[in-house]
């Protein structure tokens, strides 16, 4: 059995004008063409709906049975078309992120409040994880996207380059670094270096190999937390490399961001997504504010950054 939802519309009018030639000016059609559609119902229903005479037009026991489920698919496709539009129009949604703890804490407060600002209806759920979780989240289902540094990518995912930061170093404000526009690698060789464990330090030290041959001589200290390296260099225990949207962790321990040139190091960024999901039209939404907010902070080197 098949019948479309022109073919509703044409006999739920008829019924409701009490005339084809009414219900014809009403939907803007030819009488021809509505009686061909109540006809084409008809003959794919194999039922007859209208009792029709010369002076009046009547439903049929059939059409008087069917009227209502034929009323009621089409308030629910006008419903369903009209949360469609919702959708589309980002009066109805939701964002479910994964991000890496640093981010999470630095710059995706602000931008959470533009998003909010400009999209007051869409519900927003955030996973602040460490790196090498955010993956696993998108990939569990648990959130819609995740947005972290690259790494190796897992089985079902794919990924997108939303922008890449250069390394800086972190000193305190009276360290002879700080008469220096920027510090080089070889700058740190005789440097105690306080640097994060696992893989930020690992990439890094890949990185800086295959473009310079350089290395990190003198690793004091390894933990685990950007906020314990800040707060060891502020008690003078040495410099931390970091990525520059830790700025404002750096203002607060009243401590100096320098870039590390000779060579510029950078760590792409990047949305992590299933495989075969499209994007709802709200996370498309996010991720392009998200982008536009990351460009607008100076201190990122917004020229640098791809959308």
């Amino acid at each position: 059995m098949n019948f479309t939802l022109r073919q509703l519309l044409a006999f739920v009018t008829v019924y409701k004008m009490g005339s084809f030639t009414k219900a014809a000016e009403e939907l803007h059609l030819t009488q021809s063409a509505l009686s061909g559609l109540v006809k084409e119902l008809e003959t794919n229903l194999d039922l007859k709906l209208f009792d029709r005479t010369t002076r009046q037009l009547n439903l049929s026991a059939a059409g008087e049975y069917l009227l209502p489920s034929a009323m009621r698919i089409l308030h629910e496709a006008a419903s369903l078309s009209d949360e469609i539009n919702s959708l589309k129009n980002l009066k109805h949604g939701e964002v479910k992120i994964a991000v890496t703890q640093q981010l999470a804490s630095t710059q995706l407060p602000r931008i959470l409040a533009q998003f909010k600002t400009s999209h007051p209806n869409i519900d927003l759920e955030i996973i602040d994880c460490e790196v090498e979780a955010v993956q696993e989240r998108v990939r569990d289902t648990t959130v819609d996207i995740g947005i972290g540094p690259e790494r190796s990518l897992g089985t079902g995912l794919k990924q997108e380059n939303l922008f890449s930061l250069p390394f800086h170093i972190v000193t305190q404000c009276d360290h002879p670094f700080t008469r220096k526009n920027y510090v080089t690698w070889a700058d740190l060789k005789n440097e105690p270096v306080i640097t994060l464990d696992g893989s930020f330090t690992e990439l890094l030290s890949e990185d800086l190999y295959r473009l310079s041959a350089q290395k990190l001589n003198r690793i004091e200290y390894k933990v685990r937390f950007m906020s314990t390296a800040l707060s060891m260099v502020k008690h003078g225990l040495g410099i931390t490399i970091c990525l520059p949207y830790v700025h404002e962790w750096v203002v607060q321990n009243n401590l100096t961001m320098i870039p590390i040139k000779q060579p510029e190091v950078r760590r792409k960024f990047f949305l992590y997504s299933r495989k075969n999901k499209n994007l709802s039209p709200a996370v498309k939404a996010f991720v392009n504010i998200f982008v536009e907010e990351i460009k607008k902070t100076q201190y990122l080197f917004a020229d640098n950054l791809n959308p």
